[in-house]
Protein backbone atom coordinates (compact mmCIF):
# COMPACT_ATOMS: atom_id res chain seq x y z
CA UNK A 1 0.00 0.00 0.00
CA UNK A 2 1.04 3.64 -0.40
CA UNK A 3 0.45 6.88 1.50
CA UNK A 4 0.93 10.58 0.89
CA UNK A 5 2.08 12.87 3.72
CA UNK A 6 2.07 16.62 3.22
CA UNK A 7 4.74 18.56 5.10
CA UNK A 8 6.49 15.24 5.66
CA UNK A 9 10.03 16.52 5.64
CA UNK A 10 10.31 17.63 9.24
CA UNK A 11 8.75 17.36 12.66
CA UNK A 12 5.48 15.51 13.04
CA UNK A 13 5.27 14.86 9.30
CA UNK A 14 8.70 13.21 9.23
CA UNK A 15 7.77 11.04 12.22
CA UNK A 16 4.60 9.92 10.42
CA UNK A 17 6.63 9.11 7.31
CA UNK A 18 9.08 7.00 9.29
CA UNK A 19 6.25 5.15 11.04
CA UNK A 20 4.56 4.29 7.74
CA UNK A 21 7.83 3.23 6.12
CA UNK A 22 8.54 0.93 9.06
CA UNK A 23 5.24 -0.81 8.31
CA UNK A 24 6.53 -1.66 4.86
CA UNK A 25 4.61 0.66 2.57
CA UNK A 26 5.58 3.38 0.12
CA UNK A 27 5.33 7.02 1.23
CA UNK A 28 5.25 10.11 -0.96
CA UNK A 29 6.20 13.33 0.80
CA UNK A 30 5.01 16.74 -0.37
CA UNK A 31 7.31 19.59 0.68
CA UNK A 32 7.84 23.17 -0.46
CA UNK A 33 11.40 23.42 0.85
CA UNK A 34 13.98 21.19 -0.90
CA UNK A 35 16.20 21.31 2.20
CA UNK A 36 13.42 19.65 4.22
CA UNK A 37 13.70 16.51 2.10
CA UNK A 38 17.46 16.38 1.53
CA UNK A 39 17.49 13.20 3.64
CA UNK A 40 15.23 11.29 1.23
CA UNK A 41 17.82 10.07 -1.36
CA UNK A 42 19.96 8.39 1.31
CA UNK A 43 17.09 6.87 3.28
CA UNK A 44 17.38 3.11 3.91
CA UNK A 45 13.87 2.62 2.52
CA UNK A 46 15.23 3.37 -0.93
CA UNK A 47 12.55 3.60 -3.58
CA UNK A 48 9.76 3.33 -0.99
CA UNK A 49 10.23 7.01 -0.07
CA UNK A 50 9.61 9.65 -2.73
CA UNK A 51 9.68 13.44 -2.43
CA UNK A 52 7.48 15.73 -4.51
CA UNK A 53 8.47 19.39 -4.33
CA UNK A 54 5.74 22.00 -4.35
CA UNK A 55 2.87 23.59 -2.48
CA UNK A 56 0.44 21.09 -0.94
CA UNK A 57 -2.33 23.58 -1.71
CA UNK A 58 -1.66 23.23 -5.46
CA UNK A 59 -3.94 20.63 -7.05
CA UNK A 60 -1.33 19.78 -9.68
CA UNK A 61 1.26 19.08 -7.00
CA UNK A 62 -1.21 16.93 -5.05
CA UNK A 63 -2.12 15.05 -8.22
CA UNK A 64 1.56 14.43 -8.99
CA UNK A 65 2.04 13.01 -5.50
CA UNK A 66 -0.99 10.75 -5.90
CA UNK A 67 0.34 9.55 -9.26
CA UNK A 68 3.70 8.66 -7.72
CA UNK A 69 2.00 6.83 -4.87
CA UNK A 70 -0.33 4.85 -7.13
CA UNK A 71 2.58 3.94 -9.38
CA UNK A 72 4.07 2.03 -6.45
CA UNK A 73 0.95 0.52 -4.86
CA UNK A 74 -2.76 1.21 -4.32
CA UNK A 75 -3.26 4.50 -2.47
CA UNK A 76 -4.44 3.63 1.05
CA UNK A 77 -4.07 6.84 3.01
CA UNK A 78 -3.42 10.56 2.92
CA UNK A 79 -2.13 12.69 5.80
CA UNK A 80 -2.75 16.43 5.65
CA UNK A 81 -0.01 17.72 7.93
CA UNK A 82 1.42 20.79 6.17
CA UNK A 83 0.88 24.00 8.13
CA UNK A 84 1.92 27.66 8.20
CA UNK A 85 2.74 29.29 11.54
CA UNK A 86 2.17 33.00 11.05
CA UNK A 87 -0.04 35.14 13.22
CA UNK A 88 -2.10 38.28 12.65
CA UNK A 89 -4.65 40.23 14.67
CA UNK A 90 -7.78 41.80 13.20
CA UNK A 91 -7.13 45.13 14.93
CA UNK A 92 -3.77 45.60 13.20
CA UNK A 93 -3.88 43.56 9.98
CA UNK A 94 -6.21 44.06 7.00
CA UNK A 95 -8.98 41.49 6.81
CA UNK A 96 -7.55 40.26 3.51
CA UNK A 97 -4.24 39.43 5.20
CA UNK A 98 -5.99 37.55 8.01
CA UNK A 99 -8.06 35.60 5.51
CA UNK A 100 -4.98 34.78 3.45
CA UNK A 101 -3.33 33.27 6.53
CA UNK A 102 -6.45 31.24 7.30
CA UNK A 103 -6.45 30.00 3.71
CA UNK A 104 -2.75 29.13 3.92
CA UNK A 105 -3.57 26.54 6.59
CA UNK A 106 -6.96 25.41 5.27
CA UNK A 107 -6.41 25.20 1.52
CA UNK A 108 -3.76 22.43 1.65
CA UNK A 109 -6.16 20.27 3.67
CA UNK A 110 -9.04 20.84 1.25
CA UNK A 111 -6.77 20.14 -1.72
CA UNK A 112 -5.27 17.02 -0.18
CA UNK A 113 -8.62 15.65 0.94
CA UNK A 114 -10.22 16.33 -2.44
CA UNK A 115 -7.36 14.61 -4.26
CA UNK A 116 -7.48 11.59 -1.99
CA UNK A 117 -11.26 11.24 -2.20
CA UNK A 118 -11.21 11.36 -6.00
CA UNK A 119 -8.47 8.73 -6.18
CA UNK A 120 -10.19 6.45 -3.66
CA UNK A 121 -13.49 6.71 -5.57
CA UNK A 122 -11.81 6.09 -8.92
CA UNK A 123 -10.02 3.01 -7.59
CA UNK A 124 -13.12 1.75 -5.79
CA UNK A 125 -10.95 0.69 -2.88
CA UNK A 126 -11.84 3.19 -0.19
CA UNK A 127 -9.13 4.64 2.00
CA UNK A 128 -8.32 6.77 5.01
CA UNK A 129 -7.54 10.46 5.46
CA UNK A 130 -6.04 11.96 8.61
CA UNK A 131 -6.02 15.73 9.07
CA UNK A 132 -3.64 17.27 11.59
CA UNK A 133 -5.41 19.80 13.80
CA UNK A 134 -4.57 21.48 17.09
CA UNK A 135 -5.97 22.01 20.57
CA UNK A 136 -6.30 25.61 19.39
CA UNK A 137 -9.30 24.62 17.26
CA UNK A 138 -11.37 24.72 20.47
CA UNK A 139 -9.07 26.59 22.89
CA UNK A 140 -7.18 29.28 20.95
CA UNK A 141 -4.00 30.90 22.17
CA UNK A 142 -4.23 34.72 22.13
CA UNK A 143 -2.55 36.14 19.04
CA UNK A 144 -2.99 33.02 16.91
CA UNK A 145 -6.36 33.87 15.37
CA UNK A 146 -5.69 32.74 11.76
CA UNK A 147 -4.20 29.41 12.84
CA UNK A 148 -6.94 28.67 15.38
CA UNK A 149 -9.67 29.59 12.89
CA UNK A 150 -8.17 27.40 10.18
CA UNK A 151 -7.85 24.43 12.53
CA UNK A 152 -11.49 24.80 13.61
CA UNK A 153 -12.42 24.68 9.93
CA UNK A 154 -10.22 21.61 9.43
CA UNK A 155 -12.14 19.77 12.14
CA UNK A 156 -15.47 20.79 10.58
CA UNK A 157 -14.21 19.63 7.19
CA UNK A 158 -13.17 16.32 8.75
CA UNK A 159 -16.71 15.67 10.01
CA UNK A 160 -18.32 16.75 6.72
CA UNK A 161 -16.09 14.49 4.65
CA UNK A 162 -16.68 11.58 7.03
CA UNK A 163 -20.45 11.70 6.67
CA UNK A 164 -20.38 12.36 2.92
CA UNK A 165 -17.99 9.59 1.94
CA UNK A 166 -18.17 7.03 4.73
CA UNK A 167 -20.64 4.93 2.76
CA UNK A 168 -18.08 4.77 -0.05
CA UNK A 169 -15.47 3.20 2.22
CA UNK A 170 -13.58 6.42 2.92
CA UNK A 171 -12.81 7.23 6.54
CA UNK A 172 -11.77 10.74 7.56
CA UNK A 173 -10.44 11.60 11.00
CA UNK A 174 -8.25 14.22 12.65
CA UNK A 175 -5.70 14.44 15.43
CA UNK A 176 -5.70 17.57 17.61
CA UNK A 177 -2.21 18.16 18.91
CA UNK A 178 -0.90 19.92 21.97
CA UNK A 179 2.71 21.08 22.06
CA UNK A 180 5.14 18.70 20.35
CA UNK A 181 8.91 18.46 20.55
CA UNK A 182 10.05 19.12 16.98
CA UNK A 183 12.97 20.84 15.30
CA UNK A 184 10.90 24.01 15.17
CA UNK A 185 10.21 23.88 18.90
CA UNK A 186 13.88 23.19 19.68
CA UNK A 187 14.96 26.12 17.50
CA UNK A 188 12.46 28.39 19.27
CA UNK A 189 13.85 27.46 22.68
CA UNK A 190 17.43 27.82 21.44
CA UNK A 191 16.65 31.39 20.45
CA UNK A 192 15.67 32.31 24.00
CA UNK A 193 17.80 33.30 26.95
CA UNK A 194 18.52 30.09 28.93
CA UNK A 195 16.46 31.25 31.90
CA UNK A 196 13.54 32.15 29.64
CA UNK A 197 13.80 28.84 27.79
CA UNK A 198 13.62 27.02 31.12
CA UNK A 199 10.60 29.08 32.17
CA UNK A 200 8.79 28.35 28.89
CA UNK A 201 9.54 24.63 29.16
CA UNK A 202 8.21 24.61 32.71
CA UNK A 203 5.01 26.38 31.70
CA UNK A 204 4.45 23.99 28.81
CA UNK A 205 4.94 21.03 31.13
CA UNK A 206 2.37 22.56 33.50
CA UNK A 207 -0.15 22.95 30.66
CA UNK A 208 -0.01 19.24 29.86
CA UNK A 209 -1.33 16.96 32.65
CA UNK A 210 1.23 14.31 31.73
CA UNK A 211 3.88 16.83 32.77
CA UNK A 212 5.66 17.10 29.42
CA UNK A 213 5.06 17.86 25.78
CA UNK A 214 4.65 15.14 23.16
CA UNK A 215 7.30 13.41 21.16
CA UNK A 216 6.67 13.48 17.42
CA UNK A 217 6.76 9.68 17.39
CA UNK A 218 3.81 9.61 19.82
CA UNK A 219 1.75 11.69 17.39
CA UNK A 220 2.84 9.45 14.52
CA UNK A 221 1.57 6.39 16.40
CA UNK A 222 -1.90 7.93 16.67
CA UNK A 223 -1.93 8.92 12.99
CA UNK A 224 -0.81 5.44 11.94
CA UNK A 225 -3.60 3.90 14.03
CA UNK A 226 -6.26 6.06 12.36
CA UNK A 227 -4.91 5.11 8.94
CA UNK A 228 -4.89 1.41 9.76
CA UNK A 229 -7.55 -1.29 9.55
CA UNK A 230 -7.43 -1.40 13.37
CA UNK A 231 -9.48 1.82 13.17
CA UNK A 232 -11.88 0.46 10.56
CA UNK A 233 -14.96 1.72 12.43
CA UNK A 234 -13.49 5.06 13.50
CA UNK A 235 -14.83 7.86 11.29
CA UNK A 236 -15.43 11.58 11.75
CA UNK A 237 -13.43 11.71 14.97
CA UNK A 238 -11.05 14.39 16.19
CA UNK A 239 -8.67 12.54 18.50
CA UNK A 240 -6.83 14.74 21.01
CA UNK A 241 -3.16 13.79 21.16
CA UNK A 242 -2.25 16.44 23.69
CA UNK A 243 -1.50 14.72 26.99
CA UNK A 244 -4.73 16.12 28.40
CA UNK A 245 -4.03 19.78 27.62
CA UNK A 246 -7.48 20.42 26.18
CA UNK A 247 -9.27 19.16 29.29
CA UNK A 248 -7.04 20.80 31.90
CA UNK A 249 -8.60 23.38 34.18
CA UNK A 250 -5.77 25.33 35.78
CA UNK A 251 -6.35 25.90 39.49
CA UNK A 252 -5.26 29.35 40.70
CA UNK A 253 -4.87 27.91 44.21
CA UNK A 254 -2.75 24.93 43.10
CA UNK A 255 0.46 26.73 44.02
Amino acid sequence: MSHVVTGGGRGVGRAVVERLLAAGGTVVVIERDPVAVDWVPAHPAGGRIVAVLGDAADEQVAAAAADRAERAAPLAGWVNNAAVFRDASVHTAPAAEVFALIEANLRPVVTGAATAVRRFLAAGTGGAIVNVSSHQAVRPVPGALPYATAKAAVEGLTRALAVEYGSRGIRVNAVALGSVHTERHAAFLAGQDPAEAERISGELARLHPLGRIAGADEVAAAVAYLLSTEASFVNGVTLPVDGGRAVLGLDPEAR
